[in-house]
């Protein structure tokens, strides 16, 4: 039963070992993703951003917010309780690059949707410290003095297309439209743009209804975050089969 020495005397057996084993394990976990349309399981509610929201995103991308917030829920007992039910795969489905972050300096965003008042957050973003006085973020009052440019909005749905998230034809032809209809109740378009984005909300986030600026996109984009999932009727075992 010394048969272990032949691995223990010898290096390149050794090493030879060490190959066949990782390749066989590779190969177990690797083999059945080819077979599989998706790892990610599906889940209602889940739909691609409207285009309002998604230029909120594109404008929290660009301000490196990432750096400071994740946007993951880890499926530990503090983080749940905090921040409220664990991250799903399928809620990150359709972010490139996903948002999940490295680090929190800030409190992770996975929930944040509805947490706050709209008010709230144009205060927050205007000066962190008027809401959270312990708060080290920098403020962004620029956001709300800055029209935001959408005319370039349909290229983001059909970039954005391109990498698989399912934006059709009809959204994409319409994107500018239903990027106004966002903002405005009582617009000619409402009905319309709630049929390609379900539960969207629509408002005007900024207080500012004579324009639509960076601000009103990106706490449509803060505000969407986390509630596409109701999870007071979610099963995870059965959303697994």
């Amino acid at each position: 039963m010394n048969w272990h020495k032949i691995f223990e005397r010898h290096s390149m057996v050794l090493v030879a070992g060490i190959l066949v084993a990782v390749s066989i394990g590779g190969i177990i976990e690797i083999a059945p993703l080819f077979y599989l349309e998706s790892t990610i399981e599906e889940v209602e509610g889940v739909r691609p951003y409207t285009p309002l929201e998604l230029a909120g995103r594109n404008i929290y991308v660009r301000e490196g917010c990432y750096v400071c917030h994740s946007q993951m829920i880890r499926p530990l007992r503090d983080e749940v309780e905090r921040y409220g039910h664990y991250s799903l795969a399928a809620e990150s489905m359709y972010d490139h690059p996903f948002q999940w972050g490295s680090r929190r300096i800030g409190p992770d965003l996975a929930r944040v949707g509805g947490k706050y008042s709209d008010d709230w957050h144009q205060d927050h973003m205007t000066d962190p410290r008027a809401v959270v006085p312990e708060s080290i973020m920098p403020g962004y009052p620029f956001l709300g003095a800055r029209e935001v440019r959408y005319d370039d909005i349909a290229d983001h749905l059909f970039a954005n297309r391109m990498v698989g998230v399912p934006y059709s034809d009809e959204m994409i032809t319409a994107a500018m439209i239903d990027f106004r209809a966002q903002t405005n109740p009582d617009s000619d378009d409402y009905d319309a743009f709630l049929d390609r984005y379900p539960n969207a909300q629509v408002r005007d986030f900024d207080g500012d209804p004579e324009r639509i600026t960076e601000l009103d996109a990106l706490i449509a984009y803060l505000q969407v975050l986390g509630t596409m999932v109701d999870f007071d009727g979610y099963d995870v075992e059965e959303n697994r089969r």
